[in-house]
């Protein structure tokens, strides 16, 4: 049944999130190219049924003892390290490794008596996931985002013991066993301008697995091993974590300068003929055209410009694709929108005046001009 359920939820959300990430493509640039993240937190354990077999079932109900029962557990730790790939629209994928560890604080039925001494031991358990993320949106220093996942969860017991029934007998279980594992997660990043691309997160995520089968036994007083078999039991987890992100391509802090006089108020970027893309060198300047804005705010005129090798219908709209490439750059670096003007001048204003049909490198540029 749980399987029914995953899937009744799992396949229309991740559908969304592609469409969300589709739409975000056009309204900001977000994490491009590797990133690392590492996040430790509390972790809470569901209460969990403890399933036998059915041998150890009829085993158990043969000597007069009960056939199920339920673990609780108290509070513990979860950590994470995550490998991703950003692809710059907001659409983020990872792989992860997560580590979680509860203690057994209370047991009934054949897990053990609910009474002090009767139980002990601890759950652990390992999960390798693939995630689909998206960043929603950035405000400032802060990007919220969501995600899901799915992949195995291998679930252990580690000196799990209790006494079940009338306590002639003694429950051992210190093995694993794996099942196929979901998870959903919603956080926010807040940027270290100090340190580009590092981000600091907070994040909350469930992430239940379908039931893993655990090799248990039972012994009596004397410590000869009376039943062995398997317990299913379930893993639900609700964790709150904190944590670090770096992304490794992010654009480097521009180095401050030792004088400036006379502070540059235009900037030019250049283009490959019909490309409307930025080139590393793009990025620098327009780079350095935020930075100067900031230090001495201004209103920002975008001006696209094409050579005369294509129709002028066709090099106006070349142009303002060049012109807005250029404005998300400079948002992304931190330039509100509505500080922007754009303009789409075509092969209307060329640097060097060609015949109809050169390609003049010159003339494939937009003017960044500060106010």
């Amino acid at each position: 049944m749980k399987s029914i359920r995953a899937s009744r939820w799992i396949a229309p959300a991740a559908a969304l999130l592609i469409g969300l990430g589709a739409a975000g493509s056009a309204r900001a640039q977000f994490i491009e190219g590797p990133y690392i993240a590492g996040a430790l937190g509390v972790n809470s354990l569901d209460d969990a049924k403890f399933r036998l077999d059915s041998s150890l079932s009829q085993g158990m109900t043969a000597l007069g003892q009960p056939n199920g029962g339920q673990m609780g557990f108290d509070l513990g730790g979860v950590g994470v390290l995550s490998l991703g790939w950003g692809f710059r629209n907001g659409i983020r994928l990872e792989i992860e490794g997560s580590y979680r560890s509860n203690e057994v604080d209370s047991a009934n039925g054949a897990a053990g008596l609910a009474s002090p001494g009767a139980h002990g031991g601890r759950q652990d358990s390992y999960g390798l996931m693939g995630n689909v993320l998206l960043d929603l949106i950035r405000i400032g220093p802060f990007t919220p985002y969501i995600g899901l996942g799915a992949g195995y969860l291998v679930t252990g017991f580690n000196d799990v013991n209790g006494r079940p029934g009338d306590g002639s007998l003694r429950l051992r279980a210190d093995d694993t066993g794996g099942a196929f594992a979901f998870q959903g997660m919603a956080g926010i990043g807040f940027a270290i301008d100090q340190v580009p691309g590092l981000s600091v997160t907070a994040e909350y995520r469930y992430l239940e697995s379908l039931g893993a089968s655990i090799p248990v036994s039972y012994v009596n007083a004397a410590g000869a091993t009376v039943l062995t078999g398997k317990a299913d039991t379930e893993s639900r987890n609700q964790s709150f974590l904190l944590g670090l992100r770096y992304a490794f391509n992010a654009a480097p802090a521009a180095p401050a300068a030792v004088a400036a006089p006379v502070m540059a108020r235009s900037f030019l970027v250049f283009f490959d003929w019909d490309r409307a893309d930025l080139t590393a060198r793009a990025r620098q300047i327009i780079g350095e055209a935020a930075e100067t804005s900031r230090a001495q705010p201004a209103r920002i005129e975008v001006a696209g410009h094409a050579d005369r090798s294509g129709t002028p219908q066709y090099n106006v709209a070349l142009s303002r694709r060049r012109a807005e490439t250029v404005a998300e750059e400079l948002i992304r670096r931190g330039i509100a929108r509505q500080d922007i003007s754009i303009t789409a001048l075509g092969e209307t204003q060329p640097l060097v005046a060609t015949a109809e049909g050169v390609r003049e490198p010159q003339n494939r540029r937009v003017e960044i001009i500060l106010k």
